[in-house]
């Protein structure tokens, strides 16, 4: 498996560092979406394209992004309680920001690659996985 690394891919994956709190939330679905483009470029702009498009969700959802800024200062399993009960209370909520997120895992299952951090692949995996 290729893995990005390097600033570039850090800053970005930063961003998305207030999606990291929702690792334990539940319900999946599979995505279908058109072939990435699968340089190191074309994932960097999936990473970022998908934190902005995240990030500016949660701003127009102050409830739900309460709950994740929350999140990333409890211990996981507050964490993941927490989130868990406000998504499972929420599950139009959830559904559109996974469907917001849903690029990243299609470009790492297509390309054979990593574009996050360790800690926020397995927040993402979680999230993603329910």
């Amino acid at each position: 498996m290729m893995k990005f690394s390097g600033k570039t891919m850090r800053r970005q994956a930063a961003g998305c560092g207030l999606l990291a709190g929702l690792a334990a939330t539940v319900i999946a679905a599979p995505t279908a979406s058109a072939a990435p483009d699968c340089s190191p470029a074309g994932v960097s702009n999936t990473v970022s394209s998908v934190t902005g498009s995240a990030t500016q969700y949660l701003g127009s959802h102050p409830d739900a992004n309460a709950v994740v800024m929350a999140a990333e200062n409890e211990p996981r399993p507050q964490a993941a309680s927490d989130l868990r009960n406000y998504f499972t209370a929420h599950p139009q909520e959830y559904s559109e920001l996974r469907g917001i997120l849903a690029p990243i895992g299609d470009t790492q299952r297509q390309c054979h690659t990593t574009g996050l951090s360790p800690d926020l692949e397995a927040a993402y995996n979680e999230f993603m996985a329910g």
